[in-house]
């Protein structure tokens, strides 16, 4: 997260249906899944729960995470929305991050986690973007991406080249996204893709809730 973002979002926020026999206070596993999603290492966050005199495993907090199954909220009707894919890396393999962004809330409204780019699977991200969210009237931001222009064509959707301007604000979002999966490369060692697409759903929760 940017170095001025504060913990605002409210812990009841979300709920924590998975736990059944879990020893750790449910505040305090709040606590830790939204400092960890708010830019706090496994390690660090496992640090604050012993603060407390609790002692837990990395792994136990990432599955907290994983189990929380976090996701931005649905149903926003954005004027604009920038869509952007970028290369992130996934163990030794690399995987092509599809991202959607409110340019006027720096909001991230979807992503998607794909082992390559083609035509077929930005369609299905933008149809997966118009699912959850109103975005007939939005115009779309897309920079030269050829992939993501041909999805906004066959969907119809108003879209245009821009690579600066609105765009400007949203890439420090595309980058923070790309920083986090580096620096806590942790989160994903030995981890299923799909894992790795549970989490990035889950930071983009604690993105929006705290910017």
């Amino acid at each position: 997260m940017p170095e001025n973002a504060s913990l605002s979002g409210n812990l009841d926020q979300f709920d924590l249906d998975f736990v059944e026999r879990e020893a750790t206070p449910r505040q305090l596993m709040k606590l830790s899944i939204q400092l960890h999603l708010a830019g706090l290492s496994l390690s660090n966050t496992v640090s604050v729960l012993e603060i407390f005199g609790v002692q837990r495993a990395r792994s136990t907090v990432h599955n907290w995470v994983h189990k929380a199954d976090l996701q931005p909220k649905d149903g926003q009707s954005p004027g604009h929305a920038a869509v952007d894919e970028t290369v992130i890396q996934l163990n030794d393999e690399q995987y092509w991050l599809y991202a959607a962004v409110d340019p006027e809330t720096n909001k991230l409204l979807h992503t998607k986690l794909r082992p390559t780019t083609t035509k077929v699977l930005a369609h299905s991200f933008l149809t997966e973007l118009d699912e959850k969210h109103d975005v007939d009237d939005a115009v779309f931001l897309v920079d030269g991406s050829k992939s993501l222009q041909a999805a906004c064509h066959r969907h119809r959707f108003d879209f245009r080249y821009e690579k600066h301007g609105n765009r400007n604000a949203v890439e420090r979002v595309f980058r923070e996204v790309k920083r986090r999966t580096i620096c806590f490369s942790n989160c994903f060692s030995n981890a299923e893709a799909e894992t790795a697409d549970d989490w990035l759903r889950s930071f983009s929760f604690a993105w929006n809730q705290l910017i």
